[in-house]
């Protein structure tokens, strides 16, 4: 009851047929005209392109319309307006100017500082701190990474004969603002920092 099924006959054996070239390998200058083609054919559309939105494009063949002709032929004539009711109250009695108030002339940060220093500073730092020219940062403080920078006409940097006035400014400006992680410096008028401390 079984069954034997014959095995498929082996064919001969045959060595690999080497690979057909492609259509542009056997046909070299074909292939570069036909390159050449789509490189002029893209240059053409990119000049086109490029043409129509500098120039725009219009559908009487770039001749201005005869409404704008008309207009720019006429000289130009201001309207005339017809006189309000507001405006003939304002001829009749002419309004007073309110006077300017006083307006409190609101302190730069360094003389804030200058102020608070001579309130409430020691001798020393009274003395540094009329060294003082400019105050940056003092007010913008968010408890994260407050910075200041006191700017200074002392000359020179870390090692500045000045760095220990420095250091006094710094340490004047921590009793003057106080922050959770707040970093002051202390800089000459040639901008080099010379002391910094925390506040």
């Amino acid at each position: 009851m079984s069954q034997q099924y014959p095995y498929p006959p082996q064919q001969p054996f045959q060595p690999p047929q080497a690979p057909r070239k492609s259509w542009a390998a056997r046909n070299p200058a074909a292939t570069v005209l036909i390159v050449l083609g789509g490189v002029v054919g893209a240059f053409f559309v990119f000049v086109v392109v490029i043409g129509l939105a500098i120039g725009g494009s219009s559908s009487d063949g770039g001749k201005p319309s005869e409404a704008v002709a008309a207009e720019s032929s006429t000289p130009l004539k201001k309207p005339v307006r017809e006189p309000t009711e507001k405006a003939e109250k304002a001829d009749e009695k002419p309004a007073e100017k309110p006077k300017p108030k006083s307006v409190p002339r609101k302190l730069s940060q360094a003389d804030q500082f200058k102020a608070f220093v001579a309130k409430s500073g020691l001798a020393g730092e009274k003395q540094a701190v009329k060294h003082v020219t400019k105050v940056q940062g003092a007010d913008e403080q968010n408890d994260i990474l407050d910075t200041a920078e006191i700017h200074t006409d002392f000359s020179g940097g870390f090692m500045s004969p000045d760095h220990g006035k420095a250091k006094l400014i710094a340490s004047a400006f921590a009793d003057w603002k106080d922050s959770k992680n707040g970093l002051v410096s202390v800089h000459g008028k040639d901008g080099k920092l010379i002391a910094n401390g925390n506040y």
